[in-house]
């Protein structure tokens, strides 16, 4: 007898699983399998198997339609080889692979790497689909975060206003920063035009194809194999349509990738594209700082130059009981003025007098130089002997613990610990 027709009394698993079909279990729970297994259970099946009114308004349902499920429960439980591809066949297939994983890869991280942040990117995906479904045209752009600082910092350099130097300084930053943070939304436009859309075309469009072409090829096999396993048993028809079929999806699937392997350079221009748009947004950026730099170095001179402001205390005036002003003279904490407020001249603290004798409320401290905190007296030659207060032309920082310096007429070596630097070197 046919195998299925055991599997209902021998199977206990025969009420769980009367939608599939007997035969394709039949090889699993009958211990009759090897005996009659020269039978070809689908005889009995459109009798026996519930799927048969299913499927017998098809006209001439043929019984292979399972022969590819049979063929790989067969592989997978016995071992049996199939039909093995050829070794360009199968090179080709692996790059193609390859080339499948990278660019699902390249299309994750390259949008990590315009928009870090995954809550804010969330966030944007979200509202620009509702503004689709809305048809709205606007879109929603990412909040960059050199445009997030950009805002504090203007924000806070106009309350300071244009009086504060620290202020002035707080809104030139910020406005390089919101520059930045233009040039920032440019790159992910660019980006997206000539790296990202066309790696998402590809990953849809022919790699998805060619995926769909091996799932394809792989099921033909399956059939083929099966055939030529139960060869004699079925009509050789049935056969060289399996092989026809196998064939053609071998020959439609090569074609396919070997296309796509030959278009290397449409996949190179897109990495060209890629640095050539990082590149831009760098070279803006730079353009900006360097701007900005200097700036901020005219910013720390003009700083640098204002003269030196004394805390006076003011004089307290009380209502006395008869209508009299009570003044309470604190005596000024400025050295410079006496309690009759006549003003007395300033001398530096140190033994020589600063650039040519100026004092420091005159000096025009438009170059390098620093201030000396403390008197050095050279220990070695080359070193430069100065006293506390000394104002020091700065030449050069040989490393951190030097600077080299010239004082009047006189050049040297000066410890970097001793003096304090009014007016920095540039940058190298």
């Amino acid at each position: 007898l046919p195998c299925c027709v055991l599997c209902t009394p021998l199977s206990p698993l025969s009420s769980a699983v009367s939608s599939v079909p007997c035969c394709v279990l039949s090889p699993l729970l009958c211990p009759l399998y090897p005996a009659v297994s020269s039978v070809l259970c689908c005889l009995i099946c459109p009798l026996l198997c519930p799927l048969s009114s299913a499927v017998s308004s098809v006209p001439s349902f043929p019984c292979c339609v399972l022969c590819p499920l049979l063929q790989r429960l067969n592989e997978r439980m016995t071992g049996a080889e199939g039909t093995r591809m050829d070794d360009d066949f199968q090179k080709m297939q692996k790059s193609v692979s390859v080339i499948n994983t990278v660019v699902a890869e390249l299309l994750s991280r390259t949008t990590e790497l315009l928009q870090p942040n995954p809550a804010r990117r969330a966030k944007v995906g979200v509202l620009s689909t509702v503004s689709r479904l809305k048809g709205q045209a606007r879109a929603t752009e990412y909040p960059q975060t050199e445009r997030i600082l950009g805002n504090c910092m203007v924000s806070y350099g106009q309350e300071l206003g244009a009086a504060s130097e620290f202020g002035g300084a707080l809104t030139d930053v910020g406005g390089a920063l919101l520059q930045i943070g233009q040039a920032r939304d440019a790159l992910n436009i660019t980006v997206k035009q000539t790296f990202i859309d066309p790696l998402q075309k590809l990953h849809q469009s022919e790699l998805k194809q060619i995926k769909l072409q091996l799932k394809k090829l792989n099921g033909q096999r399956l059939d083929l194999d099966y055939k030529k396993r139960q060869q004699g048993k079925v009509a050789a028809g049935e056969l060289q349509r399996a092989w026809d079929k196998f064939s053609w999806s071998t020959e439609m699937a090569e074609r396919s990738m070997f296309v796509l392997l030959q278009n290397e350079a449409d996949l190179v221009s897109h990495l060209a594209a890629l640095i050539s748009g990082l590149l831009d947004f760098h070279r803006n950026t730079q353009h900006i700082l360097l701007g900005l730099h200097g700036n901020l170095q005219a910013r720390l001179t003009a700083a640098s130059n204002k003269p030196e402001r004394q805390f006076r205390s003011r004089k307290i005036q009380v209502q006395g009981d008869h209508n009299s002003i009570v003044g309470l003279d604190h005596q000024s904490s400025d050295p410079a003025f006496t309690s009759s407020g006549e003003r007395h001249p300033v001398v530096p603290s140190g033994p020589s007098r600063p650039i040519s004798g100026i004092s420091d409320s005159n000096l025009v401290l438009d170059q390098p130089c620093c201030r000396a905190l403390y008197s050095f007296l050279p220990s070695h030659d080359g070193e430069l002997e100065f006293s506390e207060g000394d104002i020091i032309l700065l030449v050069r920082q040989v490393d951190a613990n030097w600077y080299e310096g010239s004082l009047g007429t006189r050049s040297g070596l000066l410890p970097a610990c001793y003096v304090d630097v009014l007016v920095p070197l540039p940058l190298p």
